[in-house]
């Protein structure tokens, strides 16, 4: 079996021309793109009453996201699959090793190290959104309180570092990664590519999100109120109590 990802050396030596191929399938842009949008609207409002409801929903929103992204990333293409990109500590290690020495390896895909930086926010969404949501039905003190904004602002700092990592990987490869996230397309041999893009799954994935966002909205009290409140529909469970 091949391996994901080579040298550019490696696939001069082959003579396999590259070009543009299709690698990130809409499904995962879409994700990406609305993990971006939810976590910074989120952040943003987390000290304003007024905001709230908009808090609330964009962090339910969140934790919504990771769970598509958990099962895309058992099911999904070829690249969107944890089994693609999630490698030992030994090919982190390599791989970082790669860019000390000035020359570093080409993945197709994720590359190990920034595949850590995925776990981990996928794994912190859904421990901001636990506690936030306990914090927001009031089942725990100021200590819960403070752990969901710590935990916040420890998956702020990865988000800068994962930031900083694509600038620097795009400079060194020589390739636009932000870019490739609203393309879907990163240099490749012909063969590496994935055949579909599953434009069909982005489309019901957001379709969700915004019948979410319409149903938070409705269930707001004075008719979109974004302090929310009691009354609003994510405390619903602890009204009927």
């Amino acid at each position: 079996m091949s391996t994901m990802y080579e040298s550019r050396a490696d696939a001069a030596a082959t003579g396999s021309a590259t070009r543009q191929v299709l690698v990130w399938d809409v499904p995962v842009r879409v994700f990406h793109w609305l993990m971006v949008l939810s976590f910074a609207g989120a952040y943003l409002t987390a000290e304003s009453e007024r905001w709230r409801l908009l808090h609330v929903t964009l962090g339910y929103t969140m934790a919504g996201l990771v769970g598509f992204r958990i099962l895309w990333g058992l099911v999904g293409t070829r690249y969107a699959r944890f089994s693609s990109f999630v490698r030992g500590p030994k090919a982190v290690a390599h791989y970082l090793g790669s860019l000390v020495h000035g020359k570093p390896e080409h993945h197709t895909g994720h590359n190990p190290a920034g595949a850590l930086a995925i776990l981990a926010l996928l794994g912190l969404t859904l421990a901001v959104a636990a506690s936030g949501w306990a914090t927001y039905n009031e089942l725990g003190g100021d200590w819960l309180e403070e752990a969901h904004e710590a935990i916040a602002n420890i998956m702020l700092a990865i988000v800068g570092l994962h930031v900083a990592a694509v600038v620097l990987s795009s400079w060194l490869h020589g390739e636009n990664l932000v870019r490739a996230m609203f393309t879907g397309r990163k240099p490749g041999r012909p063969e590496e590519g994935i055949r579909s893009a599953w434009r069909t799954v982005a489309a019901l994935m957001l379709v969700a999100v915004l019948g979410f966002w319409w149903l938070q909205w409705q269930g707001a009290p004075s008719g979109g109120d974004l302090s929310g409140g009691t009354t609003v529909s994510a405390k619903a469970g602890h009204d009927d109590d």
